[in-house]
């Protein structure tokens, strides 16, 4: 429910009644839970895979985990941990905006750029809600910001008064991500990053964070290692639905075969523009084919594919060993497909067949 439009949100403002969600419920009941740490991660990009990272090095270190909130677990409907676990919460704007009183133990804000604009007056109303992590919190509790960002960096900014209870991680520091398969690009150098941040307040050893670094495997459709066929390597990133969500993936890799396309949210490719150098060919579906075909054609070599099968049998025949293959649509599903999972699934489908 939208709640800058909704009338029964607007008539329960009038009534002076609050309007909460699961995570106020949560947050409500933390004192009757045995005693436990709780992890909040927001950002517009890259919080469900910095959610199940966080989750995974606790995980893997032996610490009791839940992991809930916007990544599809709801946190309510899970088992209490016992004492001394850790609740990691991946939190969307909207679910911050229905909460009052979550004092998280680490906060983290990853990035804020433009998304969910028709829910908010304008952006600076929606990178003030992933503000309000932060300001729910005790000041002697962590917060980890990225600054890649204006917005971010202007959050990290308000909060400077904390001290040494607030890092910041700024773009480019420095990674080695070679031991790492399922944390490539510079987008995942930040998400691991945070996660190390994280983990390190939580008290975990850099031996233990580095073994739940090399053994985790990554979220369906964002990033994933579909296969290797004949060198080749496929990649589905389904869940890049727009050009700011597609651009770190062709960052990652030196020669990529680009599937994209779907419905359009919006008229360019710009976000992607940096990294056209990396793309051997491109390879266009959906409602947004033509225009996306026309946007890149003196840039890059296109074929108007139109399907997603036909996409992967084209790509198949031109891809060459130790390229990749990367389904990164930079657009939504619906025109095609139920959802951006439903498409990732095709595109599984359809490589698995060429084996």
């Amino acid at each position: 429910m939208p709640t800058n439009t909704h009338p029964l949100a607007a008539a329960a403002r009038a009534a002076s009644v609050p309007i909460v969600g699961d995570i106020e419920l949560f947050a409500q009941a933390r004192a009757a839970l045995p005693p436990h740490r709780v992890v909040g991660i927001t950002g517009t990009n890259g919080k469900s895979t910095t959610t199940a990272l966080i989750h995974h090095l606790l995980d893997t270190a032996g610490v009791p985990a839940r992991m809930g909130g916007n990544i599809g677990l709801p946190i309510l409907a899970q088992a209490p941990l016992p004492e001394g676990g850790v609740y990691v919460l991946e939190l969307s704007s909207y679910q911050i905006d229905l909460t009052q009183t979550l004092d998280c133990d680490v906060a983290v804000l990853l990035n804020v750029t433009p998304d969910h604009l028709d829910r908010y007056a304008g952006f600076e109303d929606y990178a003030a809600s992933k503000a309000r992590l932060f300001a729910m919190q005790s000041p002697r509790h962590r917060a980890v910001i990225g600054t890649g960002d204006a917005a971010s960096a202007a959050i990290a900014q308000g909060f400077a008064h904390r001290g040494e209870t607030i890092t910041t991680i700024a773009p480019g520091t420095p990674l080695d991500q070679s031991r790492w398969p399922s944390l490539q690009g510079p987008h995942n150098a930040q998400n691991a990053l945070a996660a190390i941040v994280v983990a390190e307040a939580l008290g975990l050893d850099r031996a233990a964070i580095e073994a739940g670094l090399e053994t985790f495997n990554g979220l369906p459709h964002r990033m994933e290692r579909v296969a290797t066929l004949g060198g080749v390597t496929w990649i589905d990133d389904s869940k890049a639905t727009n050009p700011e969500s597609a651009a770190p993936a062709l960052a990652a890799f030196p020669r990529v075969h680009w599937i994209l396309g779907g419905r359009a949210k919006g008229d360019d490719l710009d976000a992607c523009a940096p990294h056209f150098g990396n793309v051997v060919r491109a390879y266009t579906i959906g409602e947004a084919g033509p225009r996306f075909a026309a946007l890149l054609r003196d840039r890059v070599p296109v074929d108007e594919a139109e399907t997603l099968e036909h996409a992967v049998r084209i790509a198949a025949a031109e891809a060459r060993r130790g390229e990749v293959v990367l389904l990164s649509p930079a657009a939504a599903s619906f025109d095609q497909f139920r959802d951006y999972e439903h498409r990732g699934t095709v595109f599984r489908t359809a490589v698995e067949a060429l084996a």
